[in-house]
């Protein structure tokens, strides 16, 4: 039997980080996620690095199957239950899935060390082509485990709101937000992900003024999150006549989408909804009416808009879904700010402090200053192939962690 304690911070919010980081270091020191019983509840309950207080635990048989839900005497916080069990399923998965490929890596390792012996002993070379063939899948395999082990964050599983907004140079900085548009989309493919673009200002020329991207799938946030802040792009200009090298700049953000799972109250003096016509293609109901919403948060001058639904009443929903979590994602980062804990990629967003640059001219790099890694194919990367820039990223990240 495993028993899981669900650790809460001060303001009664799950600390998945925590418990992620502990099971991650359970799969990599090899212990059986079935070895761990009532005995190891002292040991999380008082474990090196876990943060907040113990409010409650769930208990989950060896096949993960949830048996109940218990509140600890420590509780002083009122919780939903509903909410309680949609975490307990959410995690129930996360944790069948990691159980059931770290087993088959186990599997695969046993196999590869019983080929292996054989063939030091027989020499046998239909047996040696078979262990490379083998040893590459186990690898590829494990590589993949890997990855799952760097969504440890809370909202890395949410949905992804992602927004970009060139910089100065008119055209040219216009050009590369349309392109930057393009590469999340290619990327949001690939990865098999729903794509919906909620509001879409031309360009005066080419590309575009701002664009703002709704991205559904599981850990669409874990990945995108990694593109948040100043890209910086060098070439030769399509719209200068004399071929001269340009450089551009477009600012991307990115926060997870909360939908309802946070309360924020929002007073309505405190807001100005706007309504104007949408544009782009859409049909005549969308072009002639008022649908398009925009709604401006008076204190933090943070502004959404939305015209991508064929109702006010739609539109007006999905921005006050982006307006809270904006406002949430502000509270979090203030927070952080006041406790130091705030990563390189949250510092404000200021030109001159790119985290990324695609170089096209006079030589083909692309260059990601974060973690370091390089790439010399600009052309794959802008055509969505961004697995290894978001990886490379999150393993920096998880070792300056561990360093600290």
């Amino acid at each position: 039997m495993i028993t899981l304690i669900f650790y809460f911070t001060s303001d009664g919010r799950v600390d998945f980080r925590e418990l992620v980081k502990e099971l991650a270091s359970i799969f990599r020191m090899r212990i059986e996620l079935r070895q761990i019983g009532v005995r190891d509840e002292a040991k999380m309950r008082n474990g090196i690095g876990i943060c907040g207080r113990p409010l409650c635990c769930a208990t989950f048989l060896g096949d993960f199957q949830p048996v109940s839900i218990k509140m600890a005497k420590e509780q002083s916080l009122s919780l939903n239950p509903t909410k309680i069990s949609g975490i307990c399923g959410r995690l129930m998965c996360c944790l069948k899935y990691e159980e059931d490929v770290y087993e088959e890596l186990n599997v695969l390792l046993d196999e590869l060390n019983e080929t292996y012996e054989y063939v030091k002993e027989t020499n046998d070379q239909d047996f040696k082509e078979a262990l490379d063939q083998d040893y590459a899948t186990f690898e590829e395999k494990l590589e993949d485990f890997e990855k799952t082990l760097l969504f440890a964050e809370e909202y890395d599983h949410h949905n992804a709101i992602l927004e970009i907004h060139p910089g100065a140079g008119g055209t040219e900085s216009q050009d590369w937000a349309a392109m930057l548009m393009r590469m999340y989309q290619r990327y949001g493919d690939k990865k098999d992900w729903k794509i919906e673009v909620l509001d879409y200002l031309d360009g005066e020329e080419a590309g575009l003024k701002s664009v703002t991207m709704r991205f559904v799938g599981y850990n669409a946030y874990g990945h995108l999150k990694a593109e948040k802040g100043v890209h910086r792009l060098v070439r030769i200009s399509p719209f200068d006549s004399s071929k001269r090298r340009h450089t551009s700049f477009a600012s991307v953000d990115v926060m997870p989408e909360f939908n309802n799972d946070i309360q924020i109250e929002i007073d309505q003096n405190d807001i100005r909804i706007d309504t104007y016509r949408a544009s782009g293609a859409g049909g005549q109901h969308i072009n002639k009416t008022d649908s398009a919403i925009r709604i401006t948060h008076i204190p933090t001058n943070i502004v959404v808009t939305c015209q991508s639904q064929r109702s006010q009443i739609q539109n007006r929903e999905q921005a006050m879904i982006m307006l809270k979590s904006k406002l949430y994602q502000r509270m979090l980062e203030e927070q952080a700010s006041k406790l130091s804990d705030i990563k390189g990629e949250q510092k404000a967003i200021e030109w001159g402090s790119q985290i990324r640059s695609y170089v096209l001219h006079p030589y083909s790099l692309v260059k990601d200053n974060r973690s370091g890694y390089e790439s010399n194919n600009p052309k794959n990367i802008l055509d969505g192939d961004l697995d290894n820039c978001v990886y490379a990223y999150l393993k920096s990240m998880v070792k300056e962690d561990v360093d600290e």
